[in-house]
């Protein structure tokens, strides 16, 4: 595979990572900033949606290195 292949590769899995954690940390932070998290009252399901979308971008990120890792050999 061409090293500019494997450039792209990389910098596209590691946008996706940061996104993911960025996602998920801001999703967290916004529950406990509104008191949806701690609260007696049910979380909005666009939280979990919200959650889903980060792991989804980092387990995203993880497939595209897993294949990149493959496609060298």
């Amino acid at each position: 595979m061409p090293s500019y292949f494997k450039a792209l590769a990389t910098i596209g899995a590691w946008i996706l990572f940061l996104a993911g954690l960025v996602t998920g940390f801001s999703t967290f932070i916004m529950g406990l900033v509104n008191g949806y998290l701690y609260g007696s009252e049910p979380v909005p399901m666009s939280y979990a949606a919200l959650f889903a979308v980060g792991i989804f971008y980092v387990l995203a990120a993880v497939v595209i290195m897993i294949l990149r890792k493959k496609m060298e050999k």
